[in-house]
């Protein structure tokens, strides 16, 4: 995750632990350490204060990002944790486990406010809508549901991915997510519709992570065999293709919109600029 100013990187690895890392220098500012299992996604709350981490040891650990201090732990899923979200007002955190389920936390008093259920598999990721009210999932049971954080309620469910969901992101705006299957494909779907309003982009092999640029017109996708791929979102065309050491795990984009941060299977951070070559 990069951090809501641009100046920080959280990594988080199956050794554990989460890293803080400087952006522009590269150097390593400190170690988070507290979880007993791999720690499988990081968020980072929108005022910038806080790091979320869950993982495998089926907690959700909240951190401060000045000091490095583990403030709270979160209990209560029951196999692993799988992806993390935060409401726009740093006020509630979604997680999201192997068994289908999604909780969500207030982060100032660390309570469980609902458990939302209705997934027929783990939730591989999640994204808040601008509201703070509504949050949409993606699960390998090859649907994505929006739910409301308020009543607990599901709104919508989007169906017609032909194989489980690996991956999804949502646009800056909330108009639209993007989400990746295990097969390589990308469907985008129209949220104020629930109707796929984009053909689809290819993948070679298995999608891992999505990321879109700040100003929509760009996404980013990490796969398993080890390239980055970036697309123009409004035309269809591949605009590069970034091979790395390993299978690429993550992704993020940073607020300036040309800074990618991936990382690798074999534990490596890379940092890497994409500006589109001037017109002539």
């Amino acid at each position: 995750a990069v951090t809501p100013d641009g100046c920080r990187i959280i990594s988080a690895s199956d050794d554990s632990t989460l890293k803080v890392w400087d952006l522009a220098t590269g150097a390593e500012e400190r170690t988070l350490t507290g979880h007993s299992a791999g720690v499988r996604a990081v968020a980072v709350t929108p005022d910038g204060r806080y790091v979320i981490s869950v993982s495998e040891d089926r907690t959700n650990k909240v951190w401060n990002l000045s000091t490095g201090a583990e403030e709270r732990t979160l209990t209560g899923h029951s196999p692993l944790v799988r992806t993390v979200a935060v409401a726009p007002d740093s006020h509630r955190v979604i997680s999201a486990s192997w068994d289908g389920t999604l909780k969500v936390w207030d982060l100032a008093t660390g309570a469980e406010e609902h458990t939302l259920t209705g997934h027929g598999l783990g939730v591989v990721a999640a994204a808040m809508m601008p509201d703070g009210c509504r949050v949409i999932a993606a699960s390998s049971d090859s649907t994505l549901k929006i739910w409301n954080l308020d009543t607990g309620i599901e709104e919508r469910t989007l169906t017609g991915h032909g194989s489980r969901v690996a991956a999804a992101a949502m646009s800056p705006e909330s108009s639209f997510v993007i989400a990746a299957t295990s097969d390589g494909t990308l469907r985008i779907w129209d949220l104020a519709t629930g109707s796929e309003n984009h053909g689809l982009l290819g993948h070679g092999y298995g999608v891992k992570a999505v990321a879109v640029s700040p100003d929509g017109q760009r996404v980013i996708l990490a796969s398993s065999d080890s390239v980055l791929k970036v697309w123009n979102l409004v035309t269809g065309q591949e605009l590069a293709s970034i091979v790395l050491e390993a299978s690429v795990q993550c992704v993020a984009v940073a607020p300036d919109g040309v800074t990618i941060v991936a990382g690798d299977a074999a534990g490596n951070i890379y940092c890497l600029r994409y500006q589109e070559p001037a017109a002539d």
